[in-house]
């Protein structure tokens, strides 16, 4: 299992305390930056600055939503930014929610699943041949895109349903998960997509999981903090899914908390049932907290 970790400067900190944070991570030894877009920062623009100053690390997005962005035009800047960064861009892709789509952008979130379908086709056939020729319900799409000194970029998509894993397995290289715990992944979200891989005649699928972390010897009060700091998600009817099939009241409830010692093993667990990368959210309390945070990751992979 490979170990990640989410940018947590992204929706408040400068260009340059981004750029300041994925070059740490780096330097801490992480395999993957990922970075969420949402209503601040343009992921993909920041993490093109990031690569030219970090030379090593996957740079990814978590994620960008797809309704808003015609597939065609997220191939050329991904193949941009790729081009930008020495290949080491992965495109985390997602439908976003139907009160952000309809209400707040005025945009149809009419099938989401035929969308993603049509969506993934168009991009991935521009991502991998530079040319598309595809009539669809939603896209009818017919060009070509010429990036000199690209090369293709790997996909995933922020699938939770049954039929959006079955979608991914067909079209993209895996999934990336929030608000999904253990129970979950190991019941649904992994089988779904392996056999869904197995009935396609491909390999196992990619699976990133994203959770909340933090080491800490005040249990109760950074469980409040994540009720708190992460309720939005306990709200969202996809998210709120997947915390029903975990049996969880909250976010709270998935949060990885405890001693260094806890944290890491829960973490460890994950890769039994198939995790292939895990992504933290740190969200410590205090500078201790934080920097204890960070040394129980570091200890996973040093």
């Amino acid at each position: 299992m490979k170990f990640g970790l989410f940018g947590g400067a992204a929706q408040s900190g400068t260009v340059d305390q981004v750029v300041a944070e994925a070059k740490q991570a780096e330097r801490d030894g992480f395999a993957s930056y990922w970075m969420p877009q949402i209503f601040a920062h343009d992921a993909l623009t920041l993490l093109a600055l990031i690569g030219r100053e970090v030379p090593r690390i996957e740079l990814g997005t978590a994620v960008v939503p797809t309704y808003p962005r015609h597939p065609m035009m997220l191939a050329q800047q991904c193949l941009t930014v790729n081009a930008a960064v020495g290949g080491r861009l992965c495109l985390g892709i997602g439908l976003s929610h139907q009160i952000v789509i309809e209400s707040m952008m005025g945009m149809s979130f009419e099938k989401p699943v035929r969308h993603m379908r049509e969506y993934l086709t168009v991009l991935q056939s521009l991502n991998k041949t530079n040319n598309v020729s595809f009539s669809g319900d939603v896209y009818s799409t017919h060009a070509g895109v010429s990036v000199a000194g690209s090369q293709p970029f790997g996909v995933v998509v922020a699938a939770l349903g049954e039929q959006m894993l079955r979608v991914t397995a067909a079209l993209a290289d895996g999934t990336l998960t929030w608000c999904t715990g253990p129970s979950t992944l190991a019941n649904h979200t992994i089988p779904v997509l392996d056999r869904a891989s197995d009935s396609l005649g491909k390999p196992k699928q990619r699976v990133i999981a994203a959770l909340p972390v933090c080491v800490t010897t005040k249990v109760a009060e950074a469980r409040e903090r994540a009720a708190q700091v992460f309720a939005i998600y306990g709200q969202l009817p996809s998210y709120r899914a997947m915390l029903d099939k975990e049996g969880a009241a909250g976010p709270a409830d998935i949060a990885i908390i405890g001693t260094a010692a806890e944290v890491t093993d829960r973490i460890s667990a994950l890769a039994d049932i198939g995790v292939t990368d895990f992504a933290a959210v740190e969200f410590g309390g205090d500078a201790d907290e934080s920097a204890n945070t960070r040394a129980a990751l570091r200890a996973l992979f040093s």
